[in-house]
C-alpha cells in the first residue's frame, strides 16, 4: 500500500550525491530540483551527514525548554544571519509552521485581524497559511479557511498602498513568487510595501522558505533589495532536507509574540544539520556561486532556445522557463530520456532549483537535455 497524498513517479530512488541521484535501477540523474530546494549544499553533504550522525549517537531529543547545545547555536547562527534587526528566532518543523507561526505573531503584536496576501502567492498547505494562498485548487474541500485575509495583485504598489490600513496586521509575500510561476519582485515594489507597512504599524512578512539561504545570489533576497521586513521566514534546505522551519523577528513582534510552541522545535538532530548546512553555505561562497551560475543558465538558454521559450526568469539558481506548451510532459521527457530531474511551476513553467554546488559541467548538460526536450 502506498502513501494516498502523494502521487508517485516511477524513479524510486535509492542514493543520493551532490547533485546526483541514483534510483535502485542504478540509473544517475542529475538533480536540477533538489526536492523543492531541499538540499542547497547536495546530497549527503559529509558535514552535514557527520554533524547529524554525531548528534544522533549523543542525544535524539529534548523538548526545547531544556537548553540544548546545538538548538542555542542554531538560535545564534540564524540571529547573526538575519537581514538587519531581524534577529529573534523561532523554531519549528516545516515553512507551513513558520508562516502560521508568523502570522499568529503580526496579530498579536499588533492586535489586528487583517491579513494581506498577494495573487499567486503560495505560503502553505495548513488553514492559516492555506488562507493566504492564491490559488483555488489548494483551497477546494478545505473551506472555510482563517479569516481576515484580503488579496492584492502582486507587484502593484498603488493597490497595496490602498489596501494597506490601521486595520492590519501583516502583509505577507514572496520576494520572487516560486510556485507561482517564478515570478520576481521589483525592488520599488518591495520598497513600496516596506514604506506603507511602517507608515500603519503593520508587520512585512517575507516568506523566503524558497528564496533563502542564497539560491538568489545572496544568503535573504530581500538583502538584494535592500529591505529589511519585520518577519522573514525560512525551511527546505535550511537542514539539507531534514524537516524544519524558522520564523525570524524584529523586537517589537518578538516581545509581543503571545503563546505559541511546538513539540519538535529545534531538535537537537535537525538542529546539528541546520549549523552544518549553514556553516558550508558561508564558507563555500554558495550565494555568490549561485548568482554566477544561475546568470550563465540562463544566458545559455536564452542562446541556445531563442524564439522557442516564451521567457526565462528568476534569480541566481532559482530559474523559470516559460514554454509555448505543457509543462508536464517536457518534464517527463527530461527524466525518461536525459536523466535531469526538474519541477513545474504552473502548467507552463519549467522549474530550476538545483543545489547551490552545481558545476558548470552540470549546468552545461542541463542546457543541452532543455535544448533538445524544448527545441
Amino acid at each position: 500500500m502506498s502513501g494516498f497524498v502523494f502521487s508517485e513517479k516511477p524513479i524510486e530512488i535509492a542514493s543520493g550525491d551532490g547533485a546526483t541521484l541514483t534510483d535502485t535501477n542504478g540509473t544517475e540523474y542529475l538533480d536540477f530540483g533538489a526536492s523543492y530546494a531541499c538540499t542547497p549544499v547536495g546530497h549527503c553533504h559529509p558535514e552535514v551527514v557527520d554533524a547529524a550522525t554525531s548528534q544522533l549517537e549523543e542525544l535524539m531529543y529534548v523538548q526545547a525548554s531544556y537548553p540544548h547545545t546545538a538548538r542555542t547555536a542554531l538560535y545564534e547562527q540564524l540571529s547573526a544571519a538575519g537581514p538587519g534587526d531581524v534577529d529573534e528566532v523561532w523554531l519549528c518543523n516545516s515553512g507551513t509552521e513558520a508562516n502560521e507561526a508568523a502570522l499568529k505573531f503580526a496579530r498579536h503584536a499588533t492586535g489586528r485581524e487583517k491579513i494581506i496576501a498577494t495573487t499567486q502567492g503560495f505560503h502553505g498547505r495548513t488553514m492559516g497559511a492555506l488562507a493566504t494562498t492564491w490559488k483555488q485548487k489548494y483551497k477546494q474541500g478545505f473551506e472555510p479557511l482563517a479569516g481576515g485575509v484580503e488579496f492584492v495583485e502582486y507587484g502593484d504598489a498603488d493597490a497595496m498602498r490602498e489596501a494597506v490600513d490601521d486595520e492590519t496586521a501583516a502583509v505577507i509575500l514572496e520576494p520572487l513568487q516560486g510556485e507561482g510561476g517564478i515570478n520576481p519582485a521589483a525592488t520599488e515594489y518591495l520598497r513600496t510595501v516596506r514604506e506603507v507597512t511602517e507608515e500603519e504599524g503593520a508587520a512585512m512578512v517575507l516568506d523566503e522558505i524558497q528564496t533563502g539561504l542564497g539560491r538568489t545570489g545572496t544568503l535573504w533576497a530581500a538583502e538584494k533589495h535592500d529591505v529589511v521586513p519585520d518577519v522573514l521566514t525560512t525551511a527546505k534546505g535550511l537542514a539539507s532536507g531534514l524537516p524544519i522551519g524558522a520564523t525570524l523577528c524584529r523586537d517589537w513582534v518578538a516581545e509581543d509574540a503571545g503563546n505559541h510552541g511546538s513539540t519538535f522545535s529545534g531538535g537537537p538532530v535537525v538542529s546539528a544539520a541546520a549549523g552544518a548546512t549553514l556553516d558550508v553555505i558561508e564558507r563555500e561562497g554558495l550565494p555568490e556561486h549561485a548568482a554566477e551560475t544561475g546568470a550563465y543558465i540562463r544566458d545559455q538558454i536564452d542562446e541556445r532556445l531563442g524564439d522557442d521559450v516564451r521567457d526565462v526568469r528568476g534569480d541566481g539558481l532559482m530559474i523559470g522557463i516559460e514554454v509555448k506548451r505543457g509543462s508536464n510532459r517536457l518534464l517527463r521527457d527530461l527524466a525518461i530520456d536525459h536523466q535531469v530531474l526538474a519541477l513545474p511551476a504552473g502548467r507552463t513553467v519549467l522549474r530550476l532549483l538545483p543545489p547551490l554546488t552545481i558545476e558548470r559541467e552540470h549546468a552545461d548538460a542541463v542546457v543541452d537535455a532543455l535544448a533538445e526536450v524544448i527545441g
